[in-house]
């Protein structure tokens, strides 16, 4: 723990601590992202604002553990497209997008090097090509970047809110209204390091929904994302006492989880449409429900 130096009082965190620490400006905004910096106990993004004085945590990587992209076939996992740019996969559950500590699981960037695909070279090693995340426990459509060109078109795309990100949820209880947004910041929950919450002065966080059915004990509903928080539309709809169904860590009914087969929450990212980097053509993918979601699902509609 460092405190921050006056003459860094008022910098963006990124050119602060490149500068402090003797870092490029690339990896210190990689540590932010992936939350290893805190700037007086709470998470800091890359862009926010250094005070003179606050006290500053940063972990940082060390080159002797980097952690190694291990080429492994990974079952389930389905291109959507591929093409020079960008290819763009349907991801299966208990996957993770790229390695990390603590992480013995299959990984998407692992299952593209075993399917002999070249992607790019930006970003830390275990992270390359990686413009956006699903949850482990979170299914559907993700793009991955394939050439340099691509990783900073999309990187700023998803930065400056112009993918259009559609997910499925269905969730316990019927929200009321049908249609609505969530706003309410985010960060990591006060008591428990590995949930997050709706916390005062968090980061801003929106959420859109449309339920477009409803059963007797839960509603299925269309979500945009409007931000990317982590575990965004899980912690808003918890917040709201609709938390997803099967998403025991936040809130849900194990009786109905089981009921359902559920081992893990009911929400798929269904689309994704961005301008392609190669000419701006808007483009827009579609991944099919697993079967284990459809299968909860098809016993909710039996029901009615």
């Amino acid at each position: 723990m460092l405190p921050v130096p006056d003459g860094l009082d008022g910098m963006r965190v990124d050119a602060g601590l490149a500068k402090l620490l003797g870092l490029s400006r690339t990896v210190v905004a990689e540590l932010a992202e992936s939350g290893e910096i805190f700037l007086d106990g709470r998470p800091a993004g890359k862009s926010d604002r250094l005070t003179a004085g606050g006290l500053l945590e940063v972990t940082l990587p060390d080159p002797a553990s980097a952690i190694e992209v291990v080429a492994e076939p990974v079952e389930g996992m389905k291109i959507l497209h591929d093409d020079d740019d960008i290819v763009v996969i349907s991801k299966p559950v208990g996957v993770a997008v790229h390695p990390s500590p603590g992480w013995t699981g299959p990984t998407v960037v692992g299952g593209l090097a075993a399917a002999g695909l070249r992607i790019a070279t930006s970003g830390a090693a275990e992270r390359q090509g990686v413009v956006h995340r699903l949850d482990a426990g979170t299914t559907g459509v993700m793009v991955v970047a394939k050439s340099e060109h691509a990783y900073t078109v999309l990187k700023r795309a998803f930065k400056e809110r112009t993918v259009d990100k559609g997910y499925h949820a269905i969730v316990q209880g019927h929200p009321d209204p049908t249609r609505g947004t969530i706003d309410a910041p985010i960060d990591r929950h006060p008591r428990h390091d590995y949930k997050f919450a709706v916390v005062q002065g968090g980061r801003p966080s929106v959420t859109h929904y449309e339920v477009v059915e409803a059963f007797r004990a839960a509603s299925l509903a269309k979500i945009k994302l409007e931000t990317g928080r982590t575990h965004q539309i899980r912690v808003h709809f918890s917040a709201l006492k609709h938390p997803c169904v099967g998403d025991l860590t936040y809130g849900a009914d194990p009786v109905l989880a089981r009921k359902l087969g559920l081992s893990r929450q009911w929400l798929h990212a269904k689309t994704l449409g961005f301008a392609h980097p190669s000419d701006g053509r808007w483009v827009e993918f579609e991944s099919e429900y697993p079967d284990d979601l459809a299968n909860a699902l098809r016993i909710l509609q039996d029901e009615n």
